[in-house]
C-alpha cells in the first residue's frame, strides 16, 4: 500500500503508540529486582548486575550490554545483528535476546551464545518478566527494523534508560533522535542509523562505544530519553484532537 498511501498523504494523520505508565515505569516496575528513576539510578545498576548474574555473562564489560527483545524476522533487521555481532562484542560490548521466529535466525544465534557463552545471552520463546528484567538491566537496546510502522520497543528503551539504537525508518525515526556532536546538547535520545546494511549498523555501534566512554554524556543522553512523554495520556489527547476535527461545525 506504500504508493497509495503517499498518494493520499494529506489525508492521512499519523498517532504514536502510547505506553501504559501503569505496565511499563522503572519507578514501579515489581518485576525488576530494583526500581529506579531518572534523578536515582541506582537501581539501574543493581538490574545490570542481576541480569549478567542470571544469564551467566562476565560481571565487568568495557563496552555497554545490549539487547533485543523482539520477533525475529528479516522485517526486524535481525540477520543484521548477527552480521555485526563480532564489531559488537570486539568493542567490549555484551548482547542478550530474547525472541523467537525464523528457525534460522533462532539456530544462528543460539550459535552465537554457545561460542561466546561469557558475553552472548539467548533466550528463545517470549517471557513478560524476562522481557522487563532484560530491558531495564541493559544499556542499549537494538531495533534495526527494515520497516516499523510505529513499535513500542524503542519507547520502552526510552523510559527504562535503555538508549535506543534504531534504523531510521517509520515510527523509529519519529521517536529517536540521533546522538551526534551537533544535537548531545539538545535533543539527542538514542542512535539511529540510515541504509539497512551491517556496515551502517556497525558505525553506529562504534559511536554507541564512543559515547559510552564518556560518562557524563552518556548520562545526559538517558536522562533526556527518559523524560520524553509517550505516554496514553498523550496518544488519547492526539486521537480527541482528530475525531474533533473531523466532526462537522
Amino acid at each position: 500500500l506504500d504508493g497509495l498511501l503517499r498518494a493520499r498523504a494529506h489525508e492521512l494523520s499519523g498517532i504514536l503508540n502510547g505506553v501504559d505508565a501503569a505496565v511499563w515505569d522503572p519507578a514501579t516496575d515489581a518485576l525488576l529486582p530494583a526500581r529506579y528513576t531518572a534523578d536515582d539510578l541506582a537501581g539501574k545498576a543493581r538490574c545490570r548486575s542481576a541480569l549478567r548474574r542470571e544469564l551467566g555473562l562476565t560481571a565487568k564489560a568495557d563496552g555497554p550490554l545490549y539487547c533485543v527483545v523482539s520477533r525475529l524476522t528479516e522485517q526486524k533487521g535481525l540477520h543484521l545483528v548477527l552480521q555485526a555481532l563480532p564489531a559488537l562484542l570486539a568493542g567490549g560490548g555484551q548482547f542478550a535476546l530474547l525472541g523467537s521466529g525464523d528457525a534460522g535466525l533462532e539456530a544462528a544465534f543460539r550459535d552465537a551464545a554457545a561460542a561466546t557463552p561469557d558475553a552472548v545471552a539467548v533466550r528463545l520463546g517470549y517471557d513478560e518478566a524476562f522481557a522487563h528484567r532484560l530491558i531495564a538491566g541493559s544499556d542499549v537496546i537494538l531495533v534495526p527494523s527494515h520497516y516499523e510502522p510505529c513499535g513500542l520497543t524503542q519507547l520502552y528503551g526510552l523510559k527504562y534508560g535503555t538508549l535506543p539504537l534504531v534504523r531510521r525508518v517509520g515510527g523509529l525515526a519519529d521517536t529517536v533522535a540521533d546522538t551526534r556532536l551537533e544535537t548531545l546538547d539538545t535533543d539527542a535520545t538514542g542512535f539511529v542509523f540510515e541504509e539497512f546494511s551491517a556496515a551502517a549498523l556497525e558505525r553506529t555501534l562504534q559511536r554507541v562505544h564512543a559515547l559510552h566512554r564518556r560518562p557524563a554524556e552518556w548520562r545526559r543522553v538517558r536522562a533526556r530519553g527518559m523524560a520524553q512523554d509517550f505516554g496514553w495520556a498523550r496518544a488519547a489527547a492526539d486521537y480527541l484532537a482528530l475525531y474533533r476535527g473531523l466532526m462537522p461545525m
